[in-house]
């Protein structure tokens, strides 16, 4: 079956290509580092560590030792 023209992908358009960037480019954008991402991470980790802080005093610790 062939391909119709108008139901082409626009990803195969040259004009959605972004020329390559040049190696101090690269170095310029990844000299910050992904703050952002560790930013969120730490956040969803401190978040656990709250939950599992509730957990152990309010569930774990009232039942009293195993043994």
């Amino acid at each position: 079956m062939p391909v119709d023209e108008s139901n082409q992908s626009t990803a195969h358009s040259p004009d959605h290509v972004d020329v390559p960037a040049s190696s101090d480019q690269a170095v310029q954008a990844l000299r910050n580092g992904p703050i952002g991402a560790y930013l969120v991470a730490s956040i969803a980790v401190g978040l656990l560590f709250l939950g599992w802080l509730a957990f152990y005093f309010l569930l774990f610790m009232p039942r009293g030792s195993i043994g």
